[in-house]
Order: structure tokens, then sequence, then C-alpha cells
């Protein structure tokens, strides 16, 4: 009996991997929490800013960015593998999440109530209400702008997923011809490279995503999309180039 113990303390019970549905549940987990940490840092970054990089500007700064990521979508994403309409398709993004973050949530009429300016006949706690929020106004205002860029950049990521798919189909070829060459060749092999290229597969397309929705100010999102599409290129075309020769 203390024999059979002392082997069980050798070999401790391993844990259970989460299935598919687990690995799914996780990984969809993970991107809403990516997902509202960009949304955080983007609203963190539009009210820093409005208080002391871009005080004069106020919460027009907000405003002109999604006008320039409108005109962004209209005049260069004009055709899509994904949508007859690629505009109208990102800004649905922005519209169905105002809709539901603050039209449906009464927001919306909270603000528009808020807005009123107090009167000498309302309550003392109305009264404060409104006064108080004539001093953040501003700054609510700018965070349901800035919620609106959010989800228009989310829509126009989505659009962009070919991109990082075309790129990946180029790099894999190129990336197994020279697997190909190498073992015919009777080259070395790296299990080192091949690992830590397999790593950044998945990141460099997460930074895409995590860079571009969090960014501050307006961008042309093919200066964010390309470099992080090219990357995620080359670590698939080192990957599949270092792969073992035989299997």
């Amino acid at each position: 009996m203390a024999s059979a113990n002392r082997q069980a303390s050798k070999h401790p019970a391993q844990q259970r991997e989460p299935g598919l549905i687990g690995r799914t549940l996780n990984l969809a987990g993970q991107v809403v929490l990516w997902l509202l940490a960009a949304l955080l840092f983007s609203l963190v970054a539009e009210w820093v800013g409005m208080t002391w990089i871009w005080p004069d500007q106020g919460i027009q700064h907000s405003q002109q960015m999604l006008e320039r990521e409108i005109g962004y979508l209209n005049e260069d994403f004009r055709q899509s593998m994904l949508t007859a309409d690629p505009g109208s398709y990102a800004r649905s993004f922005a519209e169905v999440s105002y809709r539901f973050l603050f039209e449906y949530t009464g927001i919306h009429s909270l603000v528009e109530w808020l807005s009123i300016p107090a009167h000498p006949e309302d309550g003392r706690m109305v009264h404060s209400l409104r006064n108080g929020y004539q001093s953040i106004e501003p700054y609510v205002l700018a965070g349901m702008a800035i919620t609106q860029v959010f989800a228009l950049r989310l829509g126009v990521l989505t659009l962009a997923m070919p991109v990082f798919v075309l790129f990946a189909m180029v790099a894999m070829v190129d990336g197994l011809v020279q697997r190909d060459l190498r073992r015919w060749g009777g080259g070395r092999e790296s299990s080192f490279v091949y690992h830590h290229a397999k790593r950044l597969m998945a990141p460099s397309i997460a930074m895409a995503w995590v860079v571009y929705l969090a960014l501050p100010f307006s961008v042309h999102p093919n200066w964010v999309i390309l470099p992080f599409a090219l990357l995620n290129a080359i670590t698939i075309a080192i990957t599949a180039s270092s792969f073992k020769k035989y299997l």
C-alpha cells in the first residue's frame, strides 16, 4: 500500500486538456478581452489627449477621426471579396454598435436629458445632475464617438482578412519550395527557428487588430494592415521552410 502511494506521488495525475469546445470558448474569451483592452486604451488616450495634448480641439478631435475613417472607406474601399459594398458594410458596424450600446440601453436618451440646461424650477437632484454633467459632457460625447470609430475599424479589419489569407498562401508555397530545395540539397534544419517562427504567426495577426483599434489618431488602414500582413507572411514562410525534412 505504501509503495503504491509512493508511486502515485511520483506520477501525479495529469490534467486533462480541454476539448474542441473548451479551446473555442477560451479563444473567444481571449479575443473579447483583447478587444475590450483596445477599446479601453482608445478611450483613455482620447480623454488624456483632450485634457493635455489637444485641448483646443476638444470633442472635435474624435468627431474628425470618425469623419476621416469614413472618408478612407469611401475613397479606397470600393471592392471586397466579402461584400459588394465595403463602405456600407464597415459603417454598419458603427451604426449597429451605437444602436446597441447607446440607444437600446437608454444612454442616448439619458445624455439628451442631462444636456438640457438646468432650470430654476427643477428639483435639487435634477439641478445637481445637469450641472455636474456639463463638466464631463465633452468626455462623454468623445467616448461615444471613439466607440463608433472602434466599431468602424473593426469592420475594416474583417474586410482586410482576405489580405492576410492571400499573403499567407503565397508565403506557404514559397516556404515549402524552400523546404524541398533544402531537403534535396542536403541543407541543415533548425528546430529552434521553426518553433520560434511558429509562435509568431498568431501574434502577428493579433497585433494588427490591437494596434489599429487602439490608435488614438486617424491613419489609413493600409499603413497598419499591410505591414502586419507582410510580417505574418514572413513568419509563415520561415515556418514552412524550416519544417523538418522527413516526416
